[in-house]
């Protein structure tokens, strides 16, 4: 595939915008900024109003408009770049809430905007419309997203958050000048997305279970070094465990792609989830000082990240080609969906924290520390359960050729 290299980069752009935000923010908020827990929270979930509004309305622009996905990507890549050298590398010049909304607003808009444009893409960039043809351009995409999460979940670690923000923005510039010739490359569909044909089509189903599937992730990823560094009490560990969960993920991406030629993609993506539970529950368990025994079960759930980002939007591309609908405002909603998320886990988790007494780097009560394995072990392995079994009762349509 000659633009697998261009795949790849532009992933690994737009995948430090996405997740290591939620993973870094609480704490650069929480101690650089002077804000609460509480507060954090109720920011990323107030801005999901934004983007309930905002991200149909991009995918239904970049429907709309075809010929001009190159200045859109344009516009998304400015937007990202300076948004995160904004965020992390320029201190407020005015109040810090309202300067972080307004960053957080401008980050978040750009990363919808190419979010959408790549991941509607992904039919243009295959050989067919079949979920297995969908997952080669997946496997390329999701790596270097894996490989872009590693790098910006370390960078704060090596530079420090103003290093961290200025890397940001030359990695993200860098990615949208390489990756100009994946947008002359596109299909021809007869029908604009309606919800009705989106349900028909199984789209519907796959939103659904995205949604529940991403949610312990999103959880875990809020929490995960809270976990580490006031659970485990491994203040130093919180950068090498992430780095190890992430890059079992990227590792797992080529044995993913086997299993889901071998045994299809529903028994593959049960396999995964079955490992995170797996995982989440034997966190439950630790105390105090248990790094290896922690270093394993990143590895099991980095693993199990995998296959949830390789083959839940290659399956929800393949539904939308064999319908023939368009994909932009389609992914519109899958953004949305993805990022809501990240956000009720922000939203909901750290107020509860809050309440519970719970601060970081401090010494918190028994009750505080109960709270936090609850939250980051135990919910994620019933959320995980409840995907299973939405994953089996699905159409077996959701997953044919």
């Amino acid at each position: 595939m000659m633009r697998a290299p261009a795949i790849g980069l532009f992933a690994m752009g737009l995948a430090a915008a996405g997740l290591p935000l939620y993973i870094h923010l609480p704490r650069y908020a929480g101690v650089d900024l002077g804000l609460s827990l509480a507060t954090v929270g109720a920011i990323l979930l107030g801005l999901r109003v934004l983007d309930f509004v905002q991200d149909p309305v991009l995918g239904w622009m970049v429907d709309r408009y075809p010929n001009r996905k190159r200045s859109f990507v344009a516009l998304a890549v400015t937007g990202l770049a300076l948004g995160f050298l904004c965020l992390f590398s320029v201190a407020p010049p005015f109040d810090p809430i309202l300067w972080l909304v307004l960053v957080l607003a401008l980050v978040f808009t750009s990363f919808s905007l190419a979010s959408i444009l790549f991941y509607g893409q992904t039919r243009a960039l295959s050989e067919g419309d079949a979920p297995q043809e969908m997952i080669s351009v997946a496997k390329w995409r999701e790596g270097g997203s894996l490989l872009g999460i590693i790098l910006a979940a370390s960078l704060p670690i090596w530079l420090g958050y103003v290093g961290f923000g200025i890397a940001l923005m030359g990695l993200i510039f860098f990615a949208g000048l390489f990756s100009r010739p994946l947008w002359t490359t596109s299909v021809q569909v007869e029908e604009k997305l309606n919800f009705k044909a989106l349900i028909a089509s199984g789209g519907g189903n796959l939103l659904l279970l995205t949604c529940v599937n991403t949610l312990p992730v999103a959880i875990t990823s809020t929490l995960f070094v809270f976990f580490v560094e006031d659970r485990l009490m491994l203040p130093d560990a919180a950068g090498p465990f992430l780095i190890v969960f992430f890059v079992a993920a990227a590792l797992s991406i080529p044995v993913w792609t086997k299993a889901a030629a071998h045994i299809g993609p529903r028994l593959t993506l049960v396999a995964a989830m079955s490992l995170a539970i797996a995982s989440f529950g034997w966190a439950a368990t630790l105390t105090g000082g248990e790094a290896t025994a922690f270093a394993i079960i990143c590895i099991g759930s980095g693993f199990a990240l995998g296959a949830d980002m390789l083959i839940l939007p290659a399956l929800f591309s393949s539904v939308l080609a064999r319908a023939g609908l368009q994909a932009g405002q389609a992914f519109g909603f899958w953004s949305f969906a993805n990022k809501m998320t990240l956000a009720l886990a922000a939203g909901l988790v750290l107020p509860i924290l809050d309440r519970q007494g719970f601060q970081s780097a401090t010494e918190n009560s028994a009750e505080a520390l109960a709270s936090l394995t609850l939250l980051y072990a135990l919910i994620p392995c019933g959320l995980k359960i409840l995907a299973i079994l939405i994953t089996l009762t699905l159409p077996k349509k959701t997953f044919q050729p």
